[in-house]
C-alpha cells in the first residue's frame, strides 16, 4: 500500500469509525458541549457519504452525547449543570448498592477481575491520558457491579458512569491542576480490599465517600473556571 493511501474499509463499518472518533472527542471534551455536529462537514472530514455519518450521531444519541435541535441541527450535549445534585444523589445510590452487593456475593473470579481493572486504572493515570483514565476508571466500577449479581443495578450504574465521563474529565483537570486531593487510586484499592474482606458495611461507607469525592471537586471545578455563585448541593 502506498503511503498515504488509506485502508480500504469493510462495507457496513463507515458509521463505526466516526462514531468511534467523535465519542472519543466527546467525551475527553476535544469537542466542547455546544458544538454543531454538521453531516457534511463530517461527510467531509471523513471522506465518506452522509449515511454512515447519520447513523453514528444516531447512536451517540442514544447514549445522550449528542443532541438534535428542533431546527435539525445536531449539537454536542449540554452538561447541565443544574441537574448534578440530582445526577450525584442518582450515582451514590446505585455506587452504594452495587459495592455493598459485591462484598456480599464476590467470588475468586470477581475479585481477580477487580483487582485487574484497578492496576488497568493507575497504568491510566501514569499515562496522563484522561480519556484511558475515564474509562479504566468506568470499568473497575463496572468490575465491582458485575460482581453484585444484579443485572438491573449494574445496568443503571453503566449508565450514570456514562453520563458523568464528561464531567470526570473536568474532575482529573482540576486534580491535575491543583493537586488539591488525589486521583482516586487509594479510595478503588480501599474499596477492594473490603469487598475482597466481604466487609458490606465498610464497601458502602467507602462507596459513598468515594461519590463524595468527586461530587467535592467538581464543584470545586465548577467555583474556580465559571461562576463565584455555584449552588450544586452539599459537598
Amino acid at each position: 500500500m502506498d503511503a498515504g493511501t488509506e485502508p480500504k474499509r469493510t462495507k457496513g463499518t463507515g458509521w463505526k469509525s466516526v462514531y468511534d472518533t467523535l465519542r472519543g472527542e466527546i467525551l475527553s471534551l476535544e469537542l466542547q458541549p455546544g458544538t454543531l455536529l454538521d453531516e457534511t462537514t463530517l461527510s467531509e472530514r471523513f471522506d465518506m457519504s452522509r449515511s454512515p455519518v447519520r447513523e453514528a450521531l444516531i447512536r451517540l444519541a442514544g447514549e445522550e452525547l449528542v443532541v438534535t435541535l428542533p431546527n435539525r441541527s445536531t449539537i454536542v450535549a449540554p452538561i447541565e449543570i443544574a441537574s448534578f445534585p440530582k445526577y450525584v444523589e442518582a450515582l451514590d445510590v446505585a455506587q452504594r448498592m452495587n459495592t455493598r452487593l459485591a462484598a456480599e456475593l464476590r467470588t475468586e473470579g470477581d475479585l481477580k477481575n477487580i483487582a485487574r481493572r484497578e492496576r488497568e486504572f493507575e497504568a491510566a493515570v501514569k499515562s496522563g491520558n484522561h480519556l484511558a483514565m475515564s474509562e479504566t476508571n468506568k470499568q473497575f466500577h463496572m468490575a465491582i457491579a458485575h460482581a453484585g449479581r444484579n443485572p438491573y443495578l449494574a445496568s443503571f450504574y453503566e449508565r450514570l458512569l456514562d453520563q458523568g465521563r464528561r464531567m470526570l474529565h473536568l474532575h482529573f483537570e482540576f486534580l491535575e491542576r491543583t493537586h488539591d486531593g488525589y486521583l482516586l487510586t487509594d479510595e478503588h484499592h480501599l474499596m477492594f480490599t473490603a469487598i475482597k474482606a466481604k466487609d458490606v458495611e465498610q464497601a458502602d461507607i467507602l462507596a459513598h465517600a468515594h461519590t463524595r469525592q468527586f461530587q467535592a471537586n467538581f464543584i470545586n471545578f465548577m467555583l474556580e473556571n465559571y461562576t463565584t455563585d455555584v449552588t450544586l448541593g452539599p459537598p
